[in-house]
């Protein structure tokens, strides 16, 4: 059985307390936006998955119950930042088992202003889903007073300088990129464009990572409907069909905290891992991919991600970021959204929202950020402390 994209939405990512709505508001925005882009009605839906992290049980029937009553499972869904991707695994499971012909993916985040925190409760990382993450890290690095996000991946950062002899400038090459892409992008929290020098020149967040280089707390919703190749020809709905050639989560294995490395804590083997199953699950490989949305979260990652998908051996990620490979006229075009650093990171809404940048690409609908001649697309989405999924969409 195939499944295919057949519609998208999201709203405008938003700074936290920044505009006046709740996260059934954005939901009902981002889900009828989908609906309609998929020309079917709420009715046609017979699940539908709702990923979020920071709202209380069931509020994905609340979110939902906008779209309609009409009795249909609602499944909640939480997975730190791979969260909306595993709502569309979700989706894509129910329609390639036969379970379902049409499913509503859908996710959400209303967030609070200020970095994230470690996962901690109440400071305390003992009880923490990440306490063996930062107890890596602090075996290797102490524990400084800063970001505890910020810092486990600023601390991964260090350790790929020390190795490979990466530099400050090319990871701030990286944000620099995202900047420039997200200025094309009206539904990104941030559109101004910056170069290398203000990028590394801006407030100091967790050495090397500067506050340009990390992507900020938002609120936003995004939503993809998934159907079956029969719902596709009984609905003419070819041109609309972006097909899910492949998709793999993968969760920590012993790679990730036997090495004691930041760089493998933070998800690089889980990512690696993915991919293999993804471009297995697809026929596809990287040299086939033409567009990329993945899981910038801070600069360092973007770098680490090129690596896990084969888009260069270890260590050299850094260069191939300067060699302008993964911009417009290089090999790729990596976050032509502007990616988490400038789009956004709403967590429950993120991996829909690089489903519906890529979708938009494939069918030639990106407007001034259209990559030319796009017909592949790949997503990597990772939630720190154990999952990262990635996807491979063809527009046949």
């Amino acid at each position: 059985m195939k499944s295919y994209i057949v519609g998208v939405g999201m709203t405008k990512f938003e700074k936290p307390e920044s505009r006046d709505w709740q996260y059934w508001d954005m939901a009902k925005e981002a889900g009828s936006a989908a609906l309609a882009d998929a020309g079917i009605p709420y009715e046609r839906v017979q699940q539908v998955p709702v990923g979020y992290c920071f709202q209380a049980s069931t509020a994905g029937q609340r979110a939902v119950y906008e779209l309609g009553l009409t009795g249909v499972p609602v499944y909640n869904v939480s997975n730190n930042c791979a969260t909306g991707s595993t709502a569309l695994m979700m989706a894509r499971q129910f329609v390639e088992g036969g379970i379902s012909d049409c499913v509503l993916a859908l996710g959400f985040e209303k967030m609070k202003k200020g970095a994230l925190g470690g996962g901690a409760d109440g400071g305390d990382f003992t009880t923490s889903p990440v306490a063996r993450h930062y107890g890596i890290m602090a075996a290797a690095h102490g524990f400084e007073m800063t970001p505890p996000t910020a810092q486990i991946f600023g601390n991964a950062a260090r350790e790929h300088m020390e190795r490979h002899g990466t530099t400050p400038r090319q990871l701030a090459a990286v944000a620099a990129k995202n900047h420039r892409h997200s200025a094309n992008n009206p539904n990104a929290q941030f559109q101004d464009v910056y170069d290398v020098d203000e990028i590394l020149a801006a407030k100091p967040i967790h050495q090397p990572l500067t506050r340009l280089q990390c992507s900020p707390t938002s609120d936003g919703s995004a939503a993809a409907v998934v159907v079956s190749e029969r719902f596709v020809v009984e609905h003419g709905l070819h041109d609309r069909a972006v097909e899910i050639a492949g998709q793999a989560m993968a969760t920590d294995t012993a790679d990730s905290f036997v090495p004691g490395s930041c760089i493998d804590v933070v998800g690089r083997p889980m990512s690696r891992a993915a991919a293999r199953r993804a471009y297995e699950a697809s026929g596809l490989g990287i040299e086939d991919i033409d567009v990329i949305e993945l899981h910038d979260c801070f600069s360092v990652n973007e770098l680490l991600t090129y690596e896990a998908l084969g888009m260069c051996a270890d260590g050299e990620s850094g260069k191939l970021v300067e060699s302008g490979a993964t911009t417009y006229g290089g090999r790729w075009v990596v976050n032509p959204s502007g990616g988490l650093i400038s789009k956004g990171h709403p967590l429950g809404a993120t991996g829909l929202a690089q489903a519906a940048e890529l979708t938009w690409q494939l069918r030639g609908e990106a407007g001034t950020r259209q990559v030319p001649g796009a017909r592949t697309g790949l997503a990597h989405n990772i939630g720190l402390g154990g999952a990262a999924v990635v996807t491979v969409l063809r527009k046949s």
